[in-house]
């Protein structure tokens, strides 16, 4: 009789212990697979957090160039953005400006030696593919320069005439302008481009195909000594693109006679009743020329600010960039380059109460070989951001306007 008790309880303590051991098991991996549940939230989140949070649903980053614009400025009168080659679309290039930027500038896809270089070619391809891209991400665009010296091969040819010239030109500004007129997300267009050069004299035809030239020069001034051209491109801007925002863009530096020239010839078109409705500076910079760093300089673009509002005309920074010279950059060089870009950037900021400004840089990254390219770019050959990115932000957040000068 005690064996069979003894059994028994034998028996039940084993099967007791052994309850229990399955019961934390379970436990245990109960706990496991709720700390996996948890992770996997934290990491993924669930369907109503990722709909609320832009930044995972919508690829918004909120360190981004547009998202920093749009959170502290009125995009009515300011923007911020970068210019796209037509070569880029479907790239990571493409991805890194829909990542960072919203509004635009087409490189050289809409001018004539592209559109129409010569009778009877037509080439919209480009055009209607930067139309489509920016209507479909929502992006401003502005159009650059259609009229200025980058002119087609048959252009330049000596033996053009002034008929051959003028119809080429007339018919392609005409259409061009039908074209972009009822595009909401176009809001400005380059009407005339590098008309004067720095030591104040109109840019003019050279001899053969070769050179950097401009061959709408040769069709003649009128009584009062400007380019018929020039008129003539606005004449057909105000009536061809009335919803388009006109813009005067200027290339070279701070010189002042030129920059005289640039104003009397703004002032004579707004007197004859056309729409000159913008003035835009290139600003095309190198480390090796004093400009962007330079107080004396900084003052006289923001003097040209000033004039521009003072005109009732929006101003632009169209095509900024920073060349460096000789081998890789030095970090101190690479200090100056973020400098000599935000300095610019800072005079914007200082005078947005004042009118409308915009800052466009040409290129996104530096688009050659590293032994071969210039390094002026904001973002590197590998597409990561250098010291301007940087800067450029900080100013942008801050809005900050303190110079920051190396150059006497």
């Amino acid at each position: 009789m005690n064996s069979y008790i003894k059994f028994f309880i034998l028996f039940f303590l084993v099967v007791s212990c052994s309850k229990n051991s399955e019961s934390i098991q379970t436990e245990n991996v109960q706990n496991l697979n709720d700390n996996n549940t948890e992770q996997n939230q934290n990491s993924n989140g669930d369907d109503s957090e990722q709909n609320q949070n832009p930044n995972e649903n919508n690829n918004e980053n909120l360190n981004s160039f547009k998202k920093i614009v749009s959170d502290n400025y009125d995009s009515k009168n300011f923007n911020f953005g970068a210019t796209l080659n037509y070569h880029q679309f479907s790239s990571n290039v493409e991805a890194l400006f829909l990542k960072e930027f919203n509004y635009l500038v087409s490189e050289n896809s809409f001018k004539q030696s592209i559109v129409h270089p010569e009778p009877n070619v037509w080439n919209w391809s480009r055009v209607d593919a930067f139309i489509d891209f920016v209507n479909k991400n929502n992006l401003q665009m502005r159009v650059h320069g259609p009229i200025g010296p980058q002119s087609s091969a048959w252009a330049k040819t000596d033996s053009r005439t002034k008929e051959e010239l003028i119809k080429n030109y007339e018919e392609f500004l005409i259409e061009l302008c039908k074209k972009i007129n009822p595009e909401k997300n176009i809001k400005w267009m380059d009407v005339v481009n590098e008309t004067i050069d720095k030591d104040a004299n109109w840019t003019d035809s050279k001899p053969g195909t070769d050179k950097w030239e401009n061959p709408w020069k040769q069709i003649g001034d009128n009584e009062d000594g400007i380019p018929l051209y020039i008129i003539r491109s606005f004449e057909i801007a105000k009536q061809y693109a009335s919803n388009i925002s006109l813009v005067f863009n200027q290339h070279a530096g701070m010189e002042t006679k030129m920059w005289d020239k640039v104003k009397e010839t703004i002032i004579y078109l707004k007197n004859k009743g056309l729409r000159v409705d913008g003035l835009g500076w290139q600003a095309h910079l190198r480390d090796n020329v004093v400009l962007s760093l330079n107080k004396e300089k900084l003052d006289y673009l923001m003097s040209l600010i000033d004039w521009a509002h003072q005109n009732n005309l929006d101003f632009h920074i169209t095509e900024i960039d920073y060349r460096m010279v000789g081998g890789p950059p030095s970090s101190l060089e690479y200090e100056r380059q973020a400098n000599g870009y935000t300095n610019v950037l800072k005079a914007l900021i200082s005078k947005r109460n004042n009118g409308v400004v915009t800052y466009n840089t040409w290129g996104v990254y530096d688009k050659n070989e590293p032994s071969s390219h210039e390094y002026k770019y904001i973002y590197d050959s590998n597409l990561n951001p250098k010291k301007a990115v940087e800067l450029l932000k900080n100013a942008l957040r801050n809005k900050d306007v303190t110079l920051k000068l190396y150059d006497n």
